[in-house]
């Protein structure tokens, strides 16, 4: 580390990458830290070395919920080895507005969700929650060691099922509905309904997200998962990314849909 780079930014993947636009959401990342002087690493399975033997086994199946216990252990040992800030940003996270995608001055922070998807009823419903694609903190923060202490111990409690989200965005969530986490509003989330209406230029669940969204999104979480479970095709995905790379104030100026 030099004097520098008192700031990192840490993020990991498996390889070979199983979607060409991954890398597009890895060059923003590295395109930004570049722009603001932060020091940029990537990991790849070591990543799995800071989680327990036991815990890595229980979570054998899930292996989304070791990655989730796993950023907490890396971003803590770049505290520990010196830097004033470590940030954790998934590999399917696009910074699109670089310039505008500043870190705030508390001493953490989480991701906004404002997640729009269809109810039972074929009706639009919008879910507003807290997310782990984008977490930030600073030294000698308040969070980070009783979050994952907190995470580590329900999953050693836990017997049963355990959803993917359990201890990153469902866990996140109810801790912020009762603290009221700071939240980095400008890292988004954009749900397969959002990205579909992104496409084409406009839509209800682009609208919704939109007016339910305290501040405009510089940047976002492009959910991967969608491309796996076929509700968003890796080609849509590359025209997606490009147009908020070369439109990048589509969704910044949307509230006048």
């Amino acid at each position: 580390m030099t004097a520098m780079h008192k700031t990192v930014v840490i993020q990991s993947h498996c390889s070979p990458l199983p979607y060409p636009w991954l890398e597009s959401c890895l060059s923003s990342v590295r395109d930004w830290c570049e722009i603001c002087g932060y020091e940029y690493q990537f990991m790849g399975d070591e990543l799995f070395d800071a989680v327990p033997a036991h815990l890595l086994k229980k979570t054998e199946e899930q292996r989304v919920i070791a990655t989730d216990l796993a950023r907490l252990s890396v971003l803590q040992a770049a505290l520990e080895r010196g830097y004033e800030t470590a940030i954790w940003l998934d590999a399917d996270f696009l910074i699109f507005k670089p310039a505008e995608f500043k870190l705030p001055d508390q001493g953490y922070a989480v991701g906004r969700e404002v997640w729009v998807q269809h109810d039972k009823s074929r009706k639009l419903k919008v879910y507003k929650k807290v997310h782990n694609a984008f977490l930030m903190f600073r030294k000698e923060n308040s969070f980070l060691d009783f979050y994952r202490e907190t995470a580590e111990r329900l999953l050693v409690q836990n017997s049963g099922p355990m959803p993917p989200q359990f201890i990153g965005p469902k866990l996140l969530t109810a801790l912020h509905n009762v603290a009221v986490l700071p939240v980095m509003e400008s890292a988004g989330m954009l749900s397969p309904l959002v990205i579909k209406d992104v496409l084409k230029g406009g839509g209800d669940a682009l609208s919704r997200f939109v007016v339910n969204s305290d501040q405009p999104i510089t940047a976002a979480n492009l959910c991967s998962s969608c491309c796996r479970s076929g509700e968003v095709s890796s080609q849509e995905m590359e025209h997606l990314i490009e147009r908020l790379l070369k439109e990048p104030g589509f969704i910044l100026n949307a509230r006048g849909l």
